[in-house]
């Protein structure tokens, strides 16, 4: 590893403006906004994928790959990433830095406390629950409803007891009432951090995130309880964008780290903003599949921000197409043409689906070594059929080597592309939400109508009397199917998607709407990755990958 004094150096950061986590790592500092806030801005790549398996297809490290690719092909890239969570690093997926010849380093600092970013919304999160109880204790001057407190605490762990508890037990422990918990990246704050633009823009946001309602039916806030100013203090130094270098030496920008499949799935939009100014491209990532992430990047983060995409790069593997295909998963290795052709219409679908906001796509087919030549040149003349750019990467195996002829690919729709001109959005902020639930579900996931459960029904109702139409929809949904059922792969269609639940995130900026049996708590794998994880008497890690 270089020092980060070196890589702050290629982007042409001065010392000054660098705040040092160890020999390796760094935050930016303010003052480094106000010296690059006026340049031009370099071109922004956003990096997705087709609907994955359960372990994942390689899209941060395509994302790193590509970033590697770029520069070694003569460009200035930076890649902006999200910050790993502990709950899939303990969970069924390990670590999140990228794996092979693509990584960012250093990795077992990255995947575990890091800078201590996520553990600071974590405080910040229940400072406000913390507050809020006491303000209850304390003669609950705001009349505040127990029965209709929405603001659960959070950890950054997966930990499914804690998705529904008893607090207050014991006297002059507070009220008794029922609470639970969400893992820290489902949190409005984490979202609310991802999204600000600065520092008095995360205060206000934070101030009108809804905690509660009171027996009038009217919200309560952050502002109303107090919390505003100290969750703040909490967060001043997790507001600024954390650097560090891929395992080339090539800058990264990491920071925030909101789940696709319960949050937005975004990197932070100052991450994403300094990185435009400093290169002349960002690679960005989405997660999950583009039905999630790249939806939600686009009508979410390009809609608050003005912030419109050069190129999507959406990540296809042989194995997921297979999957896709019903194929099993321990089956996977095998070649099994007739299953991949299967598959070929998930990934037919989600290259339909980001022609809809005008932009250029380019195929990055992340090669495996139990891929035959038969499978890729089928995934590879299925896109050329369809006029889509498309590429091998072998980043994992080569770096940044294995991944130039996705640059170059990526490089050249780039530069012809007129996304500035052609990009669309899914639906107009004045749709009514319960019309842009239906557009989502019928424009991207092919579903046939949406049915609420009465509860869902309810607080749309109320969450639009109280907050208007104007705010875009967060769709919770399992990230394996178009669908809200995780087992109805492929490319399924006319089914009906069940909306269990429908929160505000006015601090965000967005409507939460849960789908199917969506858990913003995730539980433990039968054999969680942590049984892998040792600790090595000179001190290194293992098991993390």
């Amino acid at each position: 590893m270089q020092s980060i004094l070196n890589i702050a150096d290629q982007l042409g950061i001065n010392a000054d403006h660098l705040e040092p986590y160890g020999k390796y790592a760094a935050k930016l500092s303010e003052g480094l906004w106000e010296e690059v806030s006026s340049r031009p801005n370099g071109k922004l790549i956003l990096v997705t994928a087709m609907n994955p398996t359960p372990a994942g297809e390689g899209k941060t490290l395509t994302t790193i790959g590509l970033t590697q690719g770029l520069n070694r092909i003569g460009h200035k890239a930076v890649a902006a990433l999200r910050e790993p969570s502990l709950g899939p690093c303990m969970g069924m997926k390990g670590g999140a830095t990228g794996s092979g010849c693509a990584q960012i380093v250093p990795a077992e600092d990255i995947n575990l406390h890091f800078t201590g970013d996520i553990h600071a919304v974590t405080s910040a999160h229940n400072l406000a629950a913390a507050m809020l109880d006491n303000h209850l204790m304390q003669g609950n001057a705001l009349q505040i409803d127990v029965n209709r407190i929405v603001w659960k605490r959070v950890v950054d762990m997966n930990d499914r007891p804690l998705r529904r508890i008893v607090i207050g037990l014991g006297e002059g422990n507070g009220v008794v009432r029922e609470d639970g918990y969400m893992i820290t990246t489902a949190s409005e704050v984490m979202a609310v951090l991802c999204l600000a633009e600065d520092l008095q823009d995360l205060i206000k946001r934070l101030g009108r995130m809804v905690v509660a309602y009171n027996q009038a039916g009217e919200p309560v806030t952050v502002n109303h309880i107090g919390a505003t100013e100290a969750m703040s203090v909490l967060l001043r130094h997790a507001i600024k964008p954390n650097l560090v270098q891929t395992i080339e030496g090539n800058p990264v920008l990491i920071h925030g780290g909101p789940f696709a499949n319960i949050a937005h799935g975004c990197s932070s939009v100052r991450a994403t903003r300094y990185g435009l100014k400093l290169a002349d491209y960002v690679v960005t990532e989405a997660g999950f599949g583009a039905d999630l992430g790249a939806e939600k990047f686009l009508d979410i983060k390009c809609r608050q921000t003005g912030l419109i995409p050069s190129a999507v790069v959406l990540v296809a593997t042989v194995k997921a197409l297979k999957y896709n295909g019903g194929v099993k998963k321990d089956e996977l290795a095998a070649q099994n043409l007739d299953a991949l052709r299967e598959g070929l219409l998930n990934l037919k679908r989600h290259i339909e689906n980001m022609r809809k906001y005008g932009l250029p796509i380019v195929v990055a087919v992340n090669r495996f070594a139990t891929d035959s030549e038969a499978e890729l040149a089928e995934v590879v003349t299925f896109c050329r059929e369809m006029s889509c750019e498309v590429a091998l990467s072998e980043a994992w195996a080569k770096g940044g080597e294995g991944a130039e002829a996705l640059a170059k690919t990526v490089a050249i729709a780039a530069a012809a592309s007129r996304a500035g001109e052609e990009f669309r959005l899914l639906y107009p902020d004045h749709t009514p939400l319960r019309e842009k639930i239906k557009i989502v579900v019928r424009e991207i996931y092919r579903g046939a109508d949406i049915r609420f459960t009465p509860k869902a029904s309810r607080a749309l109702s109320r969450i639009e009397e109280q907050f208007g139409h104007e705010l875009p929809v967060c769709m919770a949904k399992t990230p394996y199917s178009f669908s809200d059922n995780p087992k109805l792969l492929g490319a399924p269609t006319d089914f009906v998607m069940d909306i269990s639940d429908v929160r505000i995130s006015a601090g965000a900026g967005f409507v939460v709407v849960e789908t199917g049996a969506i858990m913003t708590m995730p539980g433990l794998p039968k054999e969680p990755a942590a049984l892998r994880i040792k600790l090595h008497e000179d001190g290194t890690v293992s098991g993390l990958e």
